[in-house]
């Protein structure tokens, strides 16, 4: 009966390899307080970005600093932000060993880029850059599904498509926010922020009937009201793309 109960208790669960969906942040400084700062600012341009996402933590920029990195501040900031910081990878032997201690798991480094790699494999590895830290999304989400809003959105309202693209039928109204993991369709005046690809899709776009809006962003790369829409697609049916890392913003023909 012994050796029944052992045998049993090997088998009650496998052991296998897993590929899951991480978010890596890329430090680009040693300071704790400057990254805590940096990434406040970026998730105020999309609350909601993260939802309890795996984090590795990428030190190679930062590989050859004297300065000691914090880990505990940094981790205790990432999961402030709803993220789940469990990985460091890139940094120098000192850095590693305090990683460790601060609980988190050393992985592999990042293979070098190759110069002949095609460019849908290229466009896995999303970057953006915001000042000092360099948040990357390097499994992108597709959007395989629609989420139909009919009602307008009003200031401080926010829809959050993930996974999904979003399709709005009314005003999004100044201090509304638009959030997709795929493409945003506003048939209507697009007046607030609108955030596609929020999860790395470089292939987002965002479509609107009437566009004028605060704020539009593709994979992390915004524009603001500050630099104003040429007249040519300011409040008119427009269209906005990411080529490279630069957002394109065209009329609909």
């Amino acid at each position: 009966m012994a050796l029944t109960t052992a045998a049993q208790a090997r088998t009650s669960f496998d052991l296998k390899s897993a590929s899951l969906p991480v978010v890596a942040v890329m430090l680009k400084t040693t300071d704790a307080a400057q990254f805590a700062a940096d990434l406040a600012e970026r998730v105020a341009d999309a609350p909601g970005f993260f939802d309890n996402d795996p984090v590795l933590i990428d030190l190679a920029a930062v590989r050859e600093a004297e300065a000691p990195i914090d880990f505990a501040a940094i981790v205790a900031e990432l999961r402030s932000r709803s993220t789940l910081p469990v990985a460091v990878r890139g940094g120098s032997a000192a850095q590693m060993a305090a990683a460790r201690a601060a609980g988190l798991a050393a992985a592999p480094d990042a293979p070098p880029a190759r110069a002949e790699a095609p460019a849908a494999a290229v466009q896995e590895v999303v970057r953006e850059v915001i000042r000092e830290v360099e948040v990357v999304r390097e499994v992108p989400v597709a959007g395989p599904g629609t989420v139909v809003v009919d009602k307008p959105l009003r200031s401080g309202q926010q829809v959050y498509a993930r996974g999904a693209d979003l399709v709005v039928m009314a005003v999004v109204s100044f201090g509304a926010e638009v959030i997709a993991d795929g493409n945003i369709h506003v048939y209507a005046p697009l007046r607030g922020r609108a955030i596609a690809g929020a999860r790395g899709n470089t292939e987002a776009r965002i479509f609107s009937t009437c566009l004028e809006p605060q704020l539009v962003s593709i994979a992390g790369i915004y524009r603001t009201t500050e630099t104003e829409l040429p007249a040519d697609v300011r409040g008119k049916p427009a269209q906005v793309r990411l080529e490279g890392e630069k957002l394109i913003i065209e009329p609909l023909a």
